[in-house]
């Protein structure tokens, strides 16, 4: 989740409320947002990531001001009209690009600190990265002509002098070397790997933005810029048109004047920024069926404009139905549950009464979870710190780190939020691990176990995922070695009354002749040994690290 840093002061400014500490971290936390401490800067809050619009003050205050009721209903900026056009010339790996001018724009006392912090945060959310989306701000007042072309060149055919370059530095580059040499540019390059060509923006001067690693520093916004063109690149053209929304909503919340810029691709033309409203149907029984309360119509309407959303009653003999008007700042908005969630946060979730479902069975625990409960509770009898883990992770962590390629059976995610949590794990050592190399601060020894979940494709599956829980453990200390592990593993199965043996193995995370496959009752089931020094010494952990992991099902 992505952490946003506001400043009391700012925020109560934009709300239009004095607002007090306590205040503003109660009511954001009725709204989602939990209070995560104190920064540098300002109060730290934690937004969720599908909320990407709340991924700044302007954003944040939008929020209150429509759960104080100072705000009703949807808000649509005016688009004023502009000479300007981006002309796009064939971009293959990056065929999508949006823009907006804005105008008026007060930049001083940390309101440039806050928009890029917002640039910053979408980059690594909705963007992912920039792979997806990338944001570029430029001062208008430093461009020549009114028409821009978007087009592809190679990395050594053309130079601009990028940002983040100063003084005696400053210097002509080419892509190509940008991508070599700047830090920015090294830290990017991933995007434009292997490619032949590479996005660039033109005006009538020359190249000014080498989307979507870095800007030009010919157009560098700085806090005395008024007059401002935004663009964005990407591979998708909901995701940049979203990003694009919410950025010109931050500019509109702070008195700017927001003015469209047409797109002319080969086969169309269009207008951006493309604040256009969606529409979302949901009834009124299955409103108070989810929430568990009566609702009066009214009632549903005010609390629908509460957050930000317009409705109208429609009426039939069979049931009220409302007709939602969803704003274009809203990305989470894809369902008529989404609806009914917005209308209970403006009811208020601690409002509700707790009852008991109408139905005629109780609830208990499956013979699953109270397995999985013992085997914790035995864990921390033998000296372990139980965890709880992501279960989305990424290759390098779960496969590449731990000196293994990943299997044939790994389930990616094929639409990610985010490169970090892109697979499935299909163990759970490399989570450990993770725990471990983050907390080499801390006193030793480091002892962590957890029961997770876990998968892999199997197509003899009726989903085609094999699902599995696995128990892992990490003993990590001066004397750690294939004694510590294997003594808590062999008291851990005798406290089942299974059998254990431990068969030498090889297994590229372990050290060899250190390492042993787990076999209970017969059955192979898991593995422990000595982590390799290689994988300790790429995550900076210090201390030696046994360890080992099997499938809880072999315990039944």
């Amino acid at each position: 989740m992505a952490v946003v840093e506001v400043e009391l002061e700012e925020l109560s400014r934009l709300v239009g409320r004095d607002l007090s500490r306590d205040e503003a971290i109660d009511e954001l936390f009725s709204l989602g947002v939990e209070f995560e401490g104190e920064g540098e800067d300002g109060l730290q809050f934690e937004v969720v990531p599908d909320r990407p619009d709340r991924l700044s003050v302007e954003g944040l205050a939008r929020s209150l001001r429509y759960q104080f009721g100072d705000d009703r209903g949807v808000r649509v900026p005016n688009l004023g009209e502009s000479d300007y056009t981006i002309r796009v010339e064939g971009v293959p790996e990056r065929p999508y690009i949006v823009g907006a001018v804005v105008r008026d724009v007060d930049l001083s006392g940390g309101v440039l600190d806050s928009i890029i912090q917002l640039q910053e945060k979408l980059h690594a959310t909705l963007g992912r990265r920039r792979s997806k989306g990338a944001i570029g701000v430029h001062d208008l007042t430093m461009l020549k002509g009114d028409e821009f072309v978007y087009r592809d060149v190679a990395p050594e055919e053309d130079t601009f002098v990028p940002l983040e370059i100063g003084g005696e530095q400053a210097r002509e580059m080419t892509p190509g070397e940008v991508m070599d040499e700047h830090p920015v540019g090294k830290e990017y390059s991933r995007i434009l790997e292997g490619a032949d060509r590479v996005p660039a923006i033109y005006d009538d001067i020359g190249m000014f933005s080498f989307p979507p690693v870095i800007n030009g520093k010919r157009t560098e916004v700085r806090e005395d810029s008024r007059d401002l063109l935004i663009e964005m690149t990407g591979t998708d053209e909901w995701t940049v048109d979203k990003m694009l929304n919410i950025l010109v909503y931050a500019f509109a919340d702070r008195g700017a004047t927001v003015e469209e810029v047409e797109v002319e691709y080969d086969d169309r033309r269009t207008l951006k920024p493309d604040l256009s409203t969606e529409s979302k149907t949901v009834g009124h029984e299955r409103i108070e069926s989810m929430l568990g309360v009566e609702l009066s119509a009214k009632e549903v309407v005010d609390y629908l404009e509460r957050s930000g959303m317009d409705a109208t009653v429609e009426a039939s003999d069979d049931e009220t139905v409302y007709d939602v008007t969803v704003p274009p700042y809203r990305t989470d908005v894809m369902h008529p549950l989404d609806v009914v969630d917005d209308i209970g946060r403006a009811y208020g979730f601690n409002e509700m009464e707790p009852r008991y479902p109408d139905v005629s069975t109780v609830g208990g625990l499956s013979d699953g979870t109270r397995l999985e409960n013992a085997v914790r509770k035995q864990l921390v009898g033998l000296g372990f710190q139980d965890l709880l883990n992501f279960v989305l992770t990424n290759d390098d962590d779960c496969y590449g780190a731990m000196r293994r390629d990943a299997p044939d059976d790994a389930i990616r995610v094929a639409n990610p939020y985010s490169e970090d949590y892109s697979v499935v794990r299909s163990w759970l050592l490399p989570s450990l691990v993770s725990v471990l190399a983050n907390n080499t601060h801390r006193e030793y020894p480091q002892n962590l176990a957890e029961v997770g979940f876990c998968a892999a494709r199997d197509d003899d599956e009726n989903t085609g995922v094999r699902e599995e829980t696995h128990v892992a453990a990490v003993v990590c200390g001066s004397d750690a070695g294939y004694e510590a592990a294997k003594s808590r593993l062999a008291s851990l199965v005798e406290d089942f009354d299974a059998a254990l043996e431990t068969p030498a193995t090889e297994h590229p995370s372990f050290i060899d002749g250190r390492a042993a496959n787990v076999v209970i009752d017969g059955e192979e089931a898991g593995v422990i040994g000595e982590i390799h020094p290689e994988i300790l010494a790429e995550r900076e952990i210090l201390q030696p690290v046994a360890a080992f992991e099997f499938e809880i099902d072999a315990l039944r």
